[in-house]
């Protein structure tokens, strides 16, 4: 291509030449000639360019690109999450096997060398009430208590025990109870409790339970502690850890009673043999209070509560395979209340009165106890406050007994 252009130029240019005179032969033909030779430049450049862009098409064109992956919308993913949160699967929180493991402990079985040491047994016109422990070597200590109401209905007790709304009313110590969950598909609820107790930070429960019910009008319930996204944890209050709790109510034969036997255990942070003290000293007041609640509640409850109608909705039977269990239960026996003590049982009651080696013992504990207070590894002038109020208490009816005595 380049070698015709070039021969068509030169005919041209020789043309001209003849016909042009002398004189202006040479001007002509070196206008030609540069004319020429800018043609001839700019049409080799032009397939230069041509070349260089055929190399790089074919070298270097670009590999396609991969088809991006969906992705979820933004709307989706955030349903998914309040799905997530608003519904979190709760059937590993409370199982049968839970309930297996409740009326196991309310037949009180243990290892052969562990033993229950009773705590306290008290009784009055209207109820009995006896509770032991057992502090394991691997967690916090056990209490099984049983407790006889008289002229009560295990259908009364159970939607007493179930009402979280009227227990905020009679139980101080509540100062929040709020519903996480509902599951209806087994029968599992989940809720917020926060009780406040004296020179203690607040304590927060998150739980979950399950209500089952067996035959003859025996009830069961488990509770236990879990996690749930809609309570996180907050700084103001000490989340408790563990907490493992149920009972069993039914009717006493032969009587217009019921009976409730509760398991507890919890981890709350406290020392164990402060916890202990304290158990003893207070639980049978606590009792009582709660007993008075109970009957306003059985003349007032003209209408179930939402908590109790819940509980009653997702109410499950005694599985099959734990009839066996729930027939080895040792069966209720008649109370002995107040006004039926015999002197016999007068006998066992001041046989548990705590001795003066016991206070002896107390008092030194509690000596010490401004290291170890009310609260594990942590001291602070509330509890020592308590504790010096309970020696002083303690110091007052040593030397009233040391007068007497004396006189």
């Amino acid at each position: 291509m380049m070698m015709t252009m070039t021969t068509t130029m030169i005919t041209v240019t020789t043309v001209m030449m003849a016909v042009t005179t002398v004189t202006t032969t040479s001007s002509v033909f070196n206008i030609y000639a540069y004319g020429a030779w800018g043609i001839l430049s700019s049409v080799a450049l032009l397939l230069l360019m041509l070349l260089l862009w055929q190399r790089n098409r074919f070298f270097f064109a670009p590999s396609p690109s991969p088809s991006p992956s969906p992705s979820p919308s933004p709307s989706a993913s955030s349903l998914i999450t309040d799905s997530i949160i608003s519904n979190p699967r709760t059937s590993n929180f409370v199982t049968d096997a839970d309930l297996k493991f409740l009326m196991e402990i309310l037949d009180e079985k243990l290892n052969e060398n562990d033993r229950w040491e009773d705590v306290l047994d008290r009784r009055n016109d209207r109820l009995c009430y006896n509770v032991k422990c057992f502090n394991p070597k691997n967690g916090p200590l056990r209490y099984l208590s049983k407790t006889v109401f008289k002229d009560i209905s295990s259908e009364m007790l159970r939607n007493f025990y179930m009402d979280n709304d009227y227990r905020k009313q009679w139980d101080k110590t509540v100062v929040k109870h709020t519903q996480l969950q509902v599951d209806k598909s087994d029968g599992t609820e989940v809720g917020q409790t926060i009780k406040k107790f004296p020179l203690l930070t607040p304590r927060e429960y998150v739980l979950a339970w399950k209500l089952w019910q067996g035959s003859d009008k025996t009830f069961y319930c488990f509770i236990k502690e879990c996690e749930h996204p809609l309570a996180p944890r907050q700084r103001k209050y000490v989340r408790v850890e563990l907490f493992r709790s149920g009972w069993q109510i039914r009717e006493v034969p032969g009587s217009n009673a019921c009976e409730i036997t509760m398991f507890h255990q919890e981890d709350a942070g406290l020392n164990v043999e402060m916890a202990k003290l304290a158990f003893r000293k207070g639980i049978w007041s606590y009792v009582c209070k709660m007993d008075n609640a109970l009957r306003r509640y059985s003349v007032t409850n003209y209408h179930l509560s939402s908590s109790v109608t819940t509980s009653l909705n997702l109410m499950q039977k005694v599985p099959a395979c734990l009839d066996t269990i729930t027939s080895n239960v040792s069966p209720p026996r008649p109370a002995v209340f107040h006004d039926q003590v015999t002197v016999e049982s007068q006998k066992r009651m001041i046989q548990r009165r705590p001795s003066r080696k016991f206070i002896a013992n107390s008092l030194l504990l509690l000596g010490g106890a401004t290291a170890i207070c009310l609260s594990r590894g942590h001291s602070s002038l509330g509890a020592k406050v308590a504790i010096a109020y309970v020696l002083t208490k303690f110091s007052k009816r040593g030397a009233k007994s040391n007068q007497s005595k004396q006189s």
